[in-house]
């Protein structure tokens, strides 16, 4: 059940004349079975033989009285504490108050009796949702959309021909009005009373309402004709642009215009949060995004994650310096009215009303520490308040129209809720929220085709800051104007093509601050900018401007606050101007941070090194290569049970088998089985049913394909379309497996298997590279320079083993690395059981499972002559461990480009 309907359904409830029945009708309304609240009306469930009184075991002890309402209370709780298994709730009623206890939260309810509705969330708890959880959503704010929703809907059905921008600025016009009405913008209920008053009950003449309201609010009392009816004179003057174009006219009917109304009299706005409504509008207007209104946008804490690095904690460190010092909290005061911010992908402004918020606070502590210094000396100085902090400080873009337009209503309504606190909080520092003031600039268009320059007009000394969370879509989901942006914004650089939609905001970003001093950004994006690839396409070109990495956050799963929502592994990126540049960097990873002196591409401590793709490796090891391929629809490839079923009828098939394992089967425990033939061995056993039918279903894939090679294939029906032989000690490693874990699940196979084209295979391979690649370097290179699936890792071998650095290894060492890695395949063996049980899921934030014990102690072990074999004196953490990696990579690099 919608929460409206809760409400609704005590608004009826608490509208009867007659209360006889009121608490059944109260509890019927929440998850009681009907059963439950039937036999407690006929006394059977009723504990208590008292009178007016009802106790409902574990759910409620209730008492209807008419003697003084808080002794009554007190007599109840007093029975309920001599209770052993006490109700979830006292609730306590004369019908013109509520007193109710939460016997498990201690929280309570006193409200007037009429009130009752629009606390219904007090008593979720016998629905199973308890009110902490509930109130994270905003009980206001969800009321509020749910509210608008069937309003918008009402007024969509009705009106089939109306433009969309027409629907939505009614929605943020009606939804301002009844905002002001609630928060002495305008006198208390005056819309919503109007409305009751001047308009039919079948809504026939509400549109002439609204088209005359809308109007007036953008001209000023003094310009308004003289013949202006007196209902519409009390209604200020707005501005702000919200009301200066004209109403687009709408079909209402008794039903719309009730909507309306219930929206005024049941919703409480002044409850309302500006940062997140208006993602919530957005959900109203968005069919798509209904399934849980209120509940779909970007969480505060995560917002703070960006800004505060970015500029927040510095502005905040400079307040708590300053403290004491008239002079310099004064500077302060002017310089953060001076400051420029802008979200280039604001949607519904989610960055900019928080940023506009606590910058606000900053103004309103500074004031009170200037008053406090004030009062202590004594000189009987008064404080004359100058606004600081204005909206015109603050700029967007969006694609959206309706997002823009929420944008601004919610700064509105944010800077009404900051007046009002400056109002109750400094004395005699009054800031009136009419007429509207207007942001900076709020534009409805493609952030990567518009120039930034033209939106925030800067100069080289203004302090300007940039954040947002733009849109994440990979190169592939792109459409091909988006790909088409991305090739335009990097000038058709090689390689270009596979970047990130993201990409196009931080190259925009870098160039928009390249020539200034005190200018920064930070946007929050998929990992994927810093890992594999991307790296060494994207970074070049923005170091290039002048730019630097100021903090940034590793990965973590960014909550929107979202019910089901998917998880997504991100990570946020600052990057200032040179100038700007911060001598620690801040490096957060989860709820720690760390000061480095610099901050990679990679986001690690260290140099700045990019690893480029390279075809072979650039140290003494064997060639890597993937599997492999068969190309065959499945005619080549058969199950464990296809297989037995096949060699039992034809047991002369058995030698022509051979165990067939990718990624998957070799870390799960699975093994599939292949037909592997050549030319002569296919002669041979042609005419087998079997092999017949399986045979004819890859030449028929293969005929099919789209690509001339494949078909060119099916002249060779029995063979894999590329092919590598397996040979005695072939090394397969996981092209993709879990990033919770700390080992690389490699291993060996023999002559009797093919490895897949979903795995990696080094053919004919000393055991000690099997060694390299369980070790601890190696893994900690892939985590730094591979890519990554959400968490999990993929590994490269242009990225990650073709770049590994390996240094001289003696003979000595060699088979000492060998020996431990034997090792390595014996416990496995002697444990049982499949790759995925013995490495588990240490690193795993729920439920993690640990590594098998021997096992991740012979690995330490091989870690330890591994670590000597790079460094004589070992490491001190995996972040030494990286930077020697870099540096050896850089140095060897430079060796071969010097041959």
């Amino acid at each position: 059940m919608a929460i409206t309907e809760i409400e609704d359904q005590i608004f009826k409830i608490v509208d009867k004349k007659n209360y006889d029945n009121f608490i059944y009708d109260f509890l019927s309304v929440y998850d009681i079975p009907k059963a439950t609240i039937t036999k407690l009306k006929k006394g059977i469930n009723n504990l208590s033989d008292v009178a007016g009184e009802v106790y409902l075991k574990n759910k409620l002890y209730y008492k209807q009285t008419d003697k003084d309402l808080m002794q009554s209370f007190t007599d109840v709780k007093a029975k309920v504490d001599e209770l052993g298994t006490k109700p979830r709730y006292i609730f306590v009623t004369n019908f013109k108050e509520v007193l109710a206890y939460d016997t498990k939260t201690k929280d309570t309810l006193s409200v007037p009796f009429e009130r009752l509705p629009q606390k219904f969330e007090f008593f979720l708890a016998w629905n199973g949702i308890e009110k902490a959880d509930f109130d994270k959503e905003n009980p206001a704010d969800v009321r509020a959309a749910e509210r608008f929703a069937k309003l918008y809907d009402v007024i969509v059905k009705d009106n089939p021909n109306a433009t969309r921008k027409g629907l939505n600025l009614f929605l943020i016009r009606v939804l301002f009005c009844l905002f002001a009405e609630d928060t002495d913008i305008f006198e208390k209920n005056l819309f919503t009373t109007r409305l009751k008053e001047l308009t039919k009950l079948d809504g026939s003449n509400l549109d002439s309402f609204i088209g005359q309201l809308f109007s007036v609010l953008d001209v000023r009392k003094e310009d308004r004709p003289v013949d202006t009816p007196s209902w519409l004179a009390d209604f200020p003057y707005v501005d702000g642009d919200l009301f200066k174009d004209p109403h687009e006219s709408l079909k209402f009917t008794a039903k719309s215009r009730k909507l309306i109304i219930d929206a005024g009299e049941k919703l409480e706005w002044d409850q309302i949060n500006p940062d997140i409504l208006g993602s919530m509008l957005q959900a109203v207007a968005s069919e798509d995004s209904r399934s849980h209104l209120g509940m779909h946008y970007t969480s505060v804490p995560n917002i703070m994650k960006v800004i505060k690095p970015l500029f927040l904690d510095d502005l905040r460190n400079e307040f708590e310096k300053s403290k004491g010092n008239y002079k310099k909290l004064q500077q302060l005061y002017d310089r953060i009215g001076k400051i420029k911010f802008m979200d280039p992908a604001c949607g519904s402004g989610n960055f900019l009303i928080v940023t506009y918020k606590q910058l606000r606070q900053l103004e309103i502590d500074i004031l009170k520490e200037q008053n406090r210094i004030l009062a202590e000396e004594g000189s009987g100085k008064a404080m004359m308040y100058l606004p600081s902090v204005t909206l015109d400080q603050f700029y967007g873009i969006e694609i959206d129209d309706f997002a823009c337009d929420t944008t601004r209503l919610s700064l509105w309504i944010a800077e009404h809720q900051m007046n009002i606190k400056l109002r109750d909080e400094i004395n005699n520092a009054v800031r009136p929220t009419l007429p509207l003031q207007h942001a900076g600039a709020i534009v409805c268009g493609n952030a990567l085709r518009l120039d930034w320059e033209k939106i925030l007009p800067h100069k080289k000394d203004d302090e300007v800051y940039l954040f947002g969370n733009p849109p994440y879509l990979g190169a592939k989901k792109q459409n091909k104007i988006q790909r088409k942006e991305i090739e335009d914004i990097f000038s058709n650089i090689k390689g270009c093509k596979i970047l990130d939609y993201i990409s196009g905001w931080f190259m925009k970003a870098a160039r928009f601050i390249s020539d200034m001093k005190i200018a920064q950004y930070s946007f929050v994006s998929t990992n994927s900018l810093v890992q594999g690839e991307q790296v060494s396409i994207l970074w070049p070109i923005i170091n290039k401007y002048n730019v630097v990495i100021n903090a940034a956050y590793k990965d973590f799963i960014w909550s929107n606050n979202a019910k089901n929502s998917a998880a997504v592994y991100v990570v946020i990126i600052q990057l200032s101007t040179k100038e700007s540049e911060k001598k620690n960097k801040p490096l957060y990873y989860g709820e720690s941070k760390k000061y480095v002196q610099n901050i990679s591409n990679y986001l690690t401590p260290g140099k700045n090194v990019i690893v480029y793709k390279s075809r072979k490796p650039i140290s003494d090891l064997p060639e890597i290569a993937f599997g492999s391929m068969p190309n065959d629809g499945g005619g080549l490839i058969f199950s464990k049970n296809e297989y037995e079923k096949a060699i039992v009828q034809y047991p002369i098939l058995t030698k022509y088998f051979k165990k067939f394992i990718g990624a998957k089967e070799f870390i799960n425990g699975y093994t599939r089985y292949t037909l592997w033939l050549n030319q002569s061995t296919y002669q041979n056993i042609m005419n087998n049913p079997v092999v017949k039918n399986r045979i004819e279903i890859t030449r028929k894939h293969r005929l099919n394909s789209k690509a001339k090679a494949t078909r060119q294939l099916a002249d060779i029906p029995y063979r894999f379309s590329s092919v590598h032989e397996p040979t005695s000690s072939t090394i397969i490693v996981p092209s993709a497996f879990s990033g919770n874990r700390i080992y690389i699940p490699a291993g060996i196979v023999g002559r009797d298997t093919v490895i897949s084209n979903l795995a990696y295979a080094i053919y004919n391979a000393p055991i000690w590279v099997l060694g390299l690649i369980e070790s601890k370097l190696h893994i900690i290179w892939l985590s730094a320079v591979g890519g990554r699936l959400k968490k999990d890792y993929r590994y490269s071998a242009g990225l990650v083993y073709n770049t590994f650095p390996v240094p001289e290894i003696s003979t000595r060492r060699k088979n000492e690395i060998e020996q431990l890695t034997l090792n390595i395949l014996d416990i496995r063996e002697e444990e049982g059981g499949t790759l995925a049980d013995l490495y588990g899921s240490p690193l795993a934030k729920k439920n993690p499972k640990p590594m098998n014990p021997r096992l991740l102690k012979a690995h330490q072990e091989l870690d330890e002559v591994v670590d000597r074999a790079y460094k004589s004196s070992g490491f001190k953490d995996d972040n030494d461990r990286l930077a020697l990696l870099l540096d050896m990579y850089s140095e060897r690099v430079k060796q071969l480009n010097e041959k």
